[in-house]
């Protein structure tokens, strides 16, 4: 394919990635709104936010993984982003807690399908050096949703209640999952007749590989030990910064006084714009100055995750919001450099045979871990933290979290250290996915 259609290709990958996370931060906005509407306390917020929905993202996210890994991602991509998209503009219909919490369990299954095959997708058509750049302009999905979900959910909260903004949210998404079906191609599915390759090579191709088993995948990344401290600090990272994010609204508006009108402008200039360039500058940065080189990747990110500690605890400390703004604008550009060179290190370090399905694995620890446990636990430590501290038990709930980021940190560190071994047993992997003589070429 060419270049056009490669940058067409991440183009709908991102914003699909984006209206996949946005009805999570949109969640976020309407917070108060539906506590108030559902009289609901901090501690059910967290769980309808947190694990409620992040055990059926996480759980699903395996089979459709699978899927992938063996069939068409973007049958894959497309029917799942039509699921999500009908259950998001349900959620306005939701009646009582345990209503809406069903239909988040159905927006959590489709949601699922979005990201491994896309990142398979995406391993498939650029090669190692390109691949920082690529998916970091995949990831910019995230700082986009950011901009449209929280500009958007904070308007049309003020001016018409939660229920309305997730119908409106919701059905966009059902225009992307055409564009998807319609315009999208999978690699797999090569003509025989394809110019200057031989027609034997051509059905060799056209094959769809040999999927290995779970119990062969999880052994094969266990053996990394750069893979099982990426895979670690994820979950860490996922927990802290889930924990975080879903209750940052709650924070400026108990804190602050801020309407959702106001304060949804500010978090997407933040987030949107802030994030986004770091995002896109992480992964510029590593293609051009440190591609092929893991381990340098890697170390620059242990900075920006102590980068982004440090600026997440003067959020919480400010005692003007515009200060907080500030704190949290430059921590989240830091903290937004990884997400490039992490991705595309765990592409690079799993044998391509197995990417959707390894992805998947992340993501499950990591969002049973963080999106699960991360949101429900601020909710927790607010309530118990409430007879202390009163109104302001949010900011100090908020405030422990901070120092978590180095914990992740840590793990990308040792992750560095033994990347370059771990990426050229994958390369062996690929070329005798069998281990047949593969000891010998090691040699």
């Amino acid at each position: 394919m060419g270049r056009g259609y490669k940058n067409y290709l991440l183009n709908i990958l991102m914003v699909l990635l984006a209206f996949n996370y946005m009805d999570r931060l949109a969640l976020g906005i309407v917070l108060q709104g539906i506590k108030a509407d559902l009289h609901l306390t901090d501690t059910q917020l967290g769980l309808l936010g947190g694990i409620a929905f992040a055990f059926f993202y996480s759980v699903m996210g395996i089979p459709i993984a699978r899927w992938a890994d063996r069939g068409n991602r973007v049958t894959v991509i497309w029917v799942t982003a039509a699921l999500w998209s009908v259950a998001v503009a349900l959620c306005g219909a939701a009646l009582t807690f345990l209503q809406l919490l069903g239909i988040r369990v159905a927006v959590a299954v489709g949601e699922a399908g979005c990201i491994p095959p896309a990142h398979s997708l995406i391993a498939d058509y650029f090669d190692r050096a390109e691949r920082p750049k690529a998916v970091a302009r995949y990831a910019l999905g995230g700082p986009l949703a950011l901009v449209i979900g929280y500009l958007a959910a904070g308007w049309l909260n003020e001016l018409y209640g939660w229920r309305e903004t997730f119908v409106v949210l919701g059905l966009p998404g059902l225009v992307l999952a055409a564009l998807a079906r319609f315009t999208l191609e999978e690699p797999r599915k090569l003509k025989t007749s394809a110019e200057n390759i031989p027609r034997e090579e051509t059905l060799e191709l056209a094959s769809p590989p040999e999927r290995p088993s779970i119990n062969e995948v999880c052994s094969t990344l266990w053996e990394k030990p750069a893979f099982r401290h990426l895979l670690i600090c994820y979950s860490v990272w996922y927990f802290f910064n889930y924990g975080v994010l879903q209750w940052i609204p709650s924070f400026f508006i108990r804190s602050h006084s801020l309407q959702t009108g106001e304060l949804g402008t500010w978090l997407a200039l933040i987030y949107g714009i802030g994030g986004g360039l770091g995002m896109y500058l992480g992964g510029v940065w590593a293609t051009r100055f440190a591609a092929g080189n893991e381990r340098l990747q890697l170390r620059v990110c242990v900075l920006a995750f102590a980068f982004h500690a440090v600026l997440n605890v003067a959020v919480f400390m400010a005692s003007s919001q515009y200060l907080a703004f500030a704190a949290l604008a430059l921590g989240n550009f830091g903290g937004s450099i990884v997400m490039g060179p992490t991705l595309a290190t765990i592409q690079t370090l799993v044998p391509s045979r197995m990417r959707a399905t390894s992805i998947s694995l992340v993501y499950l620890f990591a969002n049973l871990i963080g999106l699960g446990l991360g949101p429900f636990a601020t909710g927790a430590l607010s309530d118990s933290l409430r007879p202390i501290f009163g109104d302001e038990s949010l900011r100090y709930a908020l405030l422990t979290l901070c120092p978590g980021y180095l914990w992740a940190a840590w793990h990308v560190w040792r992750a560095s250290q033994t990347v370059a071994n771990d990426i050229k047993s994958s390369q062996l992997d690929d070329r005798f996915p069998d281990g047949v003589n593969r000891a010998y070429v090691a040699v």
